[in-house]
């Protein structure tokens, strides 16, 4: 999968199930739209990451990093709440997030290789 692609999928799984998280909460909270914000900029930078970059690219990759870390608290307060559908929101983000991770960097190491 093309790095862009991945970083588009991420963006729309963050912006999606972040706001579903969100609306969907008894007590919502302002920090519930982190990953929102973050995946409306990974859009914004969806195009700069597509036509190689290197600057936009970096970018993406270091929020996608800090998104991914940034998850670990929130999948694990709904373990401890036992709340499956928060679960299941957490983990498809934090995959989205690692699988855009992978393509960063498979382009990166493809990249080093070709100079």
């Amino acid at each position: 999968m093309q790095k862009h692609t991945s970083n588009l999928i991420n963006a729309v799984v963050l912006v999606v199930l972040g706001l579903w998280g969100y609306l969907a909460s008894d007590t919502p909270s302002a920090t519930a739209l982190i990953p929102v914000a973050a995946g409306l900029i990974l859009a914004a930078l969806h195009k700069g990451v597509s036509k190689e970059n290197k600057i936009q690219a970096h970018v993406a990759v270091v929020l996608t990093l800090l998104v991914l870390a940034g998850l670990f608290k929130p999948l694990f307060g709904s373990i401890d709440r036992g709340h499956t559908g928060s679960i299941i929101r957490v983990a498809a983000m934090m995959l989205t997030s690692l699988m855009s991770m992978i393509c960063f960097i498979r382009s990166f190491v493809e990249a080093r290789k070709n100079r």
